[in-house]
């Protein structure tokens, strides 16, 4: 069977419909406590290429299940109302994906960043090892 509307098409409708940052508005605005970065890109991307600081790892495949409460793969962090999640990837598509999906859910505090992770590096913004990143997240734990 054809498909009936291409990936960009998906894309393009979901970028029309989520609020958009680009990176310079969110570098502003990472020690923000009212806003949570979620890099929402495999693990395996994170290993090689690092991701930005002080961000929440939620894999894509993951996401809509660490958000609902009701899932036995509840993450808590998905549950501060008074904060702000901004997504991003790779490119900004499948943030943009995702930030639709979780309004599709319900949520209105999610946004994601246009360009994603390489327009973050290609701007010269701030980055955080895996190794700083795991660091980190376990000593919150």
């Amino acid at each position: 069977m054809p498909i009936t509307k291409s990936c960009q098409q998906l894309v393009a409708e979901a970028t029309a419909q989520v609020k958009t940052y680009t990176v310079g508005e969110v570098r502003a605005r990472l020690s923000d406590p009212k806003v949570q970065v979620v890099d929402i890109r495999d693990v395996r991307e994170l290993e090689r290429e690092g991701t930005v600081p002080g961000c929440f790892n939620a894999p894509r495949g993951m996401l809509e299940f660490w958000v609902d409460p009701a899932s036995p793969y509840y993450k808590p962090v998905f549950g501060d109302e008074s904060k702000e999640f901004i997504l991003f990837c790779g490119a900004g598509w499948r943030s943009a994906l995702a930030a639709k999906a979780l309004q599709d859910m319900g949520m209105t505090n999610v946004a994601h960043i246009d360009g994603g992770f390489a327009d973050w590096v290609k701007q010269g913004a701030p980055l955080e090892t895996y190794e700083q990143h795991k660091a980190r997240r376990h000593a919150k734990a």
